[in-house]
């Protein structure tokens, strides 16, 4: 569920004067009145953790306090956020009620924001309930069949390089790799690029690096090192460890990306289609910034592309 800024803020506030000690050890705070009136019985499951002032905190609302705000508090974790949680709904409710005294739930700003947020909670939660009835294990599976169809076997290298300035230098230093000195070895005494790795670069295609690097390190075969190689960087001395077919990366490895195509894939049809049927009239030219961020439910890609994690 998406959190309003205000929301977040407002929680740290609450947190920062409850935890942070704005009444002192020897000024304690003073005590809440009296209930005037009993709290009502919580439905099975949903137990009543804290009332104020006679008004019932349940469990259902700590977790969604939780889901709402909770990513936007301090980096704590378990029985302390949950403290957090509770203090803001606590200082919350506190709020509400002062509200109502002075009759502000009557006034017609009020009105609208509840309008707003009535509608704003059932789009997410049918957002949400779509998003749970599209990631099945069936769908998962499927999906992941198709990427694997649609990827054709791709080549990749793996391998080292000897960054330096001149072409001099390069020449020199395969003369001593080519001679047997070790290459991880002359890369650390002489590389101005992953030097602390012994010039290793793991496993790359042709495409992720610059076209003169690229080109000099596919013509090689295993073992072999180049002759110096200039590109925008410097001048390189390359070796080539291995060369292979890339592997296809397995359905545990993509299945949490697979999870966000098929969420975001669902909700996207979901609002094209309500588009599709609906009846939109504007009264006033829709603008159209610059930058403008997506509406709601923008589709997502025609299929995931899910990437294999680097090899070393």
């Amino acid at each position: 569920m998406m959190r309003s800024a205000p929301t977040a803020a407002m929680a740290l506030a609450l947190s920062a004067f409850a935890f942070g000690g704005v009444a002192s050890a020897q000024t304690p705070a003073p005590a809440a009145p009296a209930a005037t009136t009993a709290a009502p019985a919580a439905p099975a499951g949903d137990a009543i953790v804290a009332t104020v002032n006679g008004t019932p905190i349940r469990a259902s609302e700590v977790a969604i306090a939780e889901e709402d705000i909770g990513p936007g508090l301090p980096q704590v974790q378990g029985e302390a956020q949950r403290e957090y949680v509770l203090s803001f709904l606590t200082d919350m409710t506190l709020l509400a009620k002062a509200a109502e005294a002075q009759k502000l739930d009557q006034s017609a700003d009020f009105k609208l924001r509840m309008d707003y947020a009535r509608t704003k909670a059932l789009m997410e939660a049918l957002m949400n309930s779509e998003a749970k009835k599209a990631v099945t294990e069936e769908a998962k599976k499927a999906t992941y069949e198709e990427f694997v169809k649609a990827n054709k076997p791709e080549i990749e290298v793996h391998a080292r390089h000897i960054l330096v300035d001149t072409e001099a230098k390069a020449k020199e230093i395969a003369a001593k790799a080519r001679a047997g000195e070790d290459f991880a070895k002359l890369a650390k005494e002489n590389s101005k690029d992953s030097a602390e790795d012994g010039g290793d670069l793991g496993y790359f295609t042709k495409e992720q690096m610059v076209p003169e690097f690229a080109d000099a390190a596919f013509k090689l075969e295993k073992g072999q090192i180049s002759d110096p190689v200039k590109s925008q960087f410097g001048w390189h001395v390359i070796k080539l460890e291995d060369k292979r077919t890339k592997p296809v990366p397995t359905f545990e490895q993509v299945s949490d990306q697979i999870d966000q195509y098929l969420v975001r894939k669902a909700q996207g049809d979901l609002v094209t289609k309500l588009r599709a049927e609906a009846k939109i009239e504007r009264t006033t030219p829709p603008a159209a910034p610059a930058g403008a961020a997506p509406a709601v439910g923008t589709p997502a890609p025609a299929a995931p592309a899910p990437a294999a994690p680097a090899a070393k």
